[in-house]
């Protein structure tokens, strides 16, 4: 129990630090005005989605490291992180490139007001500076992950958040809505050269990429890249579906959805332990240790999601209040709340099973069940919501038949032990 929460109590504060920063940078440059509030949105959400679909340098390099260190092959365990940190920066350049040439057409296409497109798009050029930052800071917690440190990624986190968080009152003050950009480069950068340095006195062989390395990470992100695609079409089928029953049910699948993501991050740092954890034992050969590892990440995941689903079930009339009081999106909330509760139980066993798996370098599978959940479960559930006039529960009980089928597919997994491939 000890060691899962000295693994997963930082990886939180990690996770969650980011929406908070994001949080604070909303609200000052929502100060600025409606158009730049609006542009902010737009050049986020291609960051965003830019950052998102390259996860596996995190979750990758977790799975590669922790087996290696789990063999007792640390340096190995950290010379992969060398090896994505290479891939995060090459590949972060090529996007920061593309982003910068085709900023002005991609805000264009977000938005049909010219002077937004326009803040968007000189927003996007600067913050593209901080993507190989971004994702240097990924490859960093992917490699730490693995030899089971995570308090010092998040004292490289905040050691790069907190000043760019002050940077961003003072920056956007003076320069309006590029300063918010200017203060995420800002951040971005502390944090990725903490990892760098912290990576340079670890590492102790060579600092050339072997490509054969790069390779297998690739093959992996291939599969989680994949992954990652799947949610964001469902999300986006929900969100149109959910936009199309007018401006309340919309309002109210916001807050829902913010409320889910937040929620995720949450049970989200035990699968992390979950997944350092499987990595290392698997890597050390041990079959029984990742399986009872699995079994302890799952009971404790589950406890802690019914603990979270009972304070949003006594919370059932006092939570939305907090995010508005428009009697419309209270009412299009009441009964998609309790679908959402059901989310978080059956979330506490998908998420603790996704870290095990993801440990045990399973993202095949993981890629196939998830495409699978969507195409039979979420996407059918979504546009029967619409066909048939079933409002925001039909939304959301479409996201409750995707975590279903993912529930009966992990646990499914898991029980065949087929995931438990020893070695590195």
């Amino acid at each position: 129990m000890i060691t899962i929460l000295r693994l997963a109590l930082p990886a939180l504060g990690v996770l969650a630090a980011m929406p908070l920063y994001l949080l604070l940078d909303t609200a000052v440059v929502g100060r600025l005005g409606a158009a730049q509030l609006a542009a902010l949105a737009a050049g986020t959400a291609v960051q965003s989605t830019v950052t998102t679909q390259l996860t596996f340098l995190s979750y990758g390099t977790t799975a590669r490291s922790s087996r290696l260190f789990g063999a007792g092959k640390r340096e190995a365990a950290v010379a992969e992180g060398v090896h994505a940190t290479w891939l995060g920066l090459a590949v972060g350049c090529v996007l920061a490139i593309l982003v910068w040439i085709f900023a002005g057409p991609i805000a264009g296409a977000l938005t049909p007001e010219d002077e937004v497109a326009r803040s968007a798009a000189r927003w996007m050029r600067v913050a593209a500076l901080a993507i190989p930052f971004s994702l240097v800071v990924m490859a960093g917690n992917g490699w730490m992950r693995g030899i089971q440190d995570t308090r010092r990624p998040l004292i490289f986190v905040l050691a790069g958040l907190i000043p760019g968080a002050i940077a961003v009152v003072v920056l956007v003050n003076a320069y309006g809505l590029v300063g918010s950009a200017m203060a995420n480069v800002l951040g971005m950068a502390i944090s990725a050269i903490l990892f760098v340095w912290c990576l340079a006195r670890e590492h102790s062989g060579s600092w050339r990429p072997e490509l054969r390395i790069i390779g297998r990470q690739l093959v992996m992100g291939r599969d989680l890249i994949a992954r990652s695609l799947s949610f964001q079409v469902a999300f986006l089928s929900a969100a149109a579906v959910a936009a199309r029953f007018g401006a309340p049910p919309l309002a109210a699948h916001q807050i829902m959805l913010q409320l889910w993501n937040f929620l995720t991050l949450v049970l989200d740092s035990l699968a992390i332990a979950a997944q350092t954890l499987t990595g290392a034992a698997l890597g050390k050969g041990s079959v029984d240790k990742a399986r009872i590892t699995g079994v302890r990440v799952t009971l404790y995941s589950t406890v802690f999601a019914v603990a979270l689903a009972g304070v949003f079930a006594l919370g059932a009339g006092v939570i939305p209040r907090l995010f508005t009081n428009d009697a419309a999106v209270l009412s299009a909330l009441a009964t998609p709340w309790w679908v959402l509760i059901g989310l978080i139980l059956m979330g506490g066993v998908v998420f603790a099973l996704d870290g095990v798996l993801l440990g045990a370098g399973d993202a095949a599978f993981l890629r196939t069940i998830s495409i699978g959940s969507v195409l039979l479960g979420f996407l059918p559930g979504v546009w029967l919501s619409y066909a048939l006039g079933g409002g925001l529960t039909g939304v959301w009980l479409g996201l409750g038949a995707f975590i279903a089928l993912r529930l009966i597919a992990v646990v499914w997994r898991f029980q065949s032990m087929k995931w438990a491939v020893v070695g590195q």
